[in-house]
């Protein structure tokens, strides 16, 4: 049932996931710039290009409940030290199936090469188109496995507003595919405003690039 990494991500946009066996899946990484793990329910996969050898040896080296040990910070520190890497949070995993038709909010497209969450999306994602609307931004891109992502910014002066829903439905318009969601657990702002689109939780993410 694996596959590839991209075959376990769009089987997890249809709800369709790993076994629940305590397992960690490993595959190999979709292109150079993405390593990482993914955490589904009582299951976990290993995206790298290391020997799936060293995976399965750094992991039994833990002591810890195996349900959780690709996500574990120690595996996530030896795993950064081999591969060079860093990583910034553990991120809350959603995805949302694509809606017809157009966007309520008026969206325009944009370079935006000096926005700080543009310049961000294009350090991580290809293929990076970026719309404004009054007081935010709205990023699409293809970032894990080829899926298509979305990131938001909403200016400070026009929060609590529900911009930021607004901005996370409007992408669910501009695709034709399910768009995925990477935020960190801590933030629980941007969780509420996801969810309020009609994303969905299906998982945890850390996400390792090249220093």
């Amino acid at each position: 049932m694996p596959g590839t990494l991209r075959d376990i991500l769009d089987r997890a946009a249809r709800g369709v996931f790993p076994p629940p066996d305590g397992a960690t899946t490993v595959v190999r990484q979709h292109r150079p710039r993405d390593a990482g793990v993914l955490a589904f329910t009582a299951h976990s996969v290993v995206f790298t290009d290391e020997d799936e050898g060293w995976v399965r040896a750094a992991l039994g080296a833990l002591d810890c409940d195996a349900l959780a040990a690709a996500m574990n910070p120690r595996f996530l520190a030896a795993f950064l030290e081999r591969t060079g890497r860093a990583t910034d949070t553990v991120d809350l995993l959603s995805v949302a199936a694509p809606l017809p038709g157009p966007a309520a909010l008026v969206l325009t497209e944009i370079d935006g090469l000096a926005h700080p969450r543009i310049a961000g999306s294009r350090r991580r994602r290809d293929d990076v188109r970026a719309w404004a609307a009054d007081g935010g931004v709205l990023v699409l891109g293809r970032g894990v496995g080829g899926r298509l992502e979305v990131a938001l910014e909403v200016d400070e002066g026009v929060r609590h507003r529900g911009l930021g829903r607004a901005l996370a439905a409007a992408a669910r318009h501009l695709a034709g595919e399910p768009v995925w969601a990477q935020v960190a657990t801590g933030n629980a702002r941007s969780l509420r405003a996801f969810q309020a689109a009609g994303y969905r939780p299906v998982g945890a993410e850390a996400l390792l690039l090249p220093r």
